[in-house]
């Protein structure tokens, strides 16, 4: 296996392959304290990490909306939980919320136990904007808030969501570590070098640990295997969308063309497109689209 197909100098994050090894490999845990620290803005310092056990979390290649490779605990036994979603999905708040619970559930002690918890983190870096409302706003923290005082109820559950189509600024306006990892996030696979502005020593790692050019055989064709499934994925989904959008704009509710809208409606709804979208490209209604 050569990169044939492979192009690109540096891996895509967004990618399984890509994700794991940035991200979810005890050799560059530097890289995860790194970004977990520039997410956290110094309310909280990560000075290391601990990987745990991924497989209740679903980590199957075949359904990669969202990719779960790095489930961990700092020194102090606080739970991270971080994805990278790369498409869009309807309850993808439902998604985080149901998994937030796994971390706080595995904190059960047996015999006396006063209930006590660690602070549990979901970080969601999302390749799509589920807030259309506001095209600048796109890093998003949430906790539970008293609505009558507007003050944090809870401060031990938090999560975060980049929504990385909005982030949008040029390498001279980086400012801090935060702006830099998300600049990364985005542009990594496009970059033919490394960026001026990136000159920290975690960035050191990670560039060397990114270059495709010296990955092992085994790593080229893992890494090629999951570029297919990625770009596969993105194919299918961009195909289904533009199909959707080309009948939605026919007139007639003609029993054949019917059929295949609701046909296109079905695909666009496994593939995780949202209820509104759909409606706007087939012409149905959402009620319609949920009942299928």
């Amino acid at each position: 296996m050569g990169t044939e197909g492979i192009q690109d100098k540096y891996v895509n994050p967004y990618t399984d392959f890509g994700f794991k090894l940035l991200f979810g490999t005890a050799m560059n845990k530097e890289l995860l304290i790194s970004f977990l620290n520039a997410l956290l803005f110094g309310e909280e310092t990560v000075k290391d990490v601990t990987y745990m056990n991924t497989e209740h979390l679903g980590t199957q290649e075949y359904d990669r909306r969202a990719i779960f490779d790095v489930y961990c605990e700092n020194e102090k036994g606080e739970k991270f939980l971080v994805e990278m979603q790369r498409g869009e999905q309807q309850f993808f708040k439902d998604r985080s919320l149901y998994y937030s619970s796994f971390p706080i559930r595995e904190q059960g002690k047996r015999g006396p136990w006063d209930y006590e918890l660690k602070a549990v983190y979901v970080v969601g870096i999302l390749n799509f904007s589920f807030d259309e409302t506001d095209n600048e706003h796109f890093h998003h923290e949430v906790k539970l808030v008293d609505l009558h005082t507007h003050k944090v109820f809870y401060d031990k559950l938090t999560f975060v969501y980049l929504e990385m189509p909005k982030f949008s600024k040029p390498e001279e306006e980086l400012e801090t570590m935060f702006d830099k990892w998300l600049f990364v996030l985005r542009n990594l696979s496009s970059l033919l070098e490394r960026p001026r502005a990136l000159q920290e020593r975690v960035f050191n790692r990670l560039f060397e640990a990114a270059e495709i050019a010296k990955f092992s055989r085994k790593e080229l064709s893992e890494y090629w295997e999951s570029l297919k499934n990625f770009r596969d994925w993105y194919s299918v989904m961009k195909t289904q969308l533009k199909k959707g959008r080309e009948e939605g704009r026919k007139e007639g509710r003609k029993e054949g063309r019917e059929e295949e809208r609701m046909r296109n409606a079905r695909n666009l709804k496994e593939l995780g497109v949202s209820s509104e979208i759909i409606a706007q490209a087939t012409g149905l209604s959402e009620e319609e689209i949920k009942a299928l």
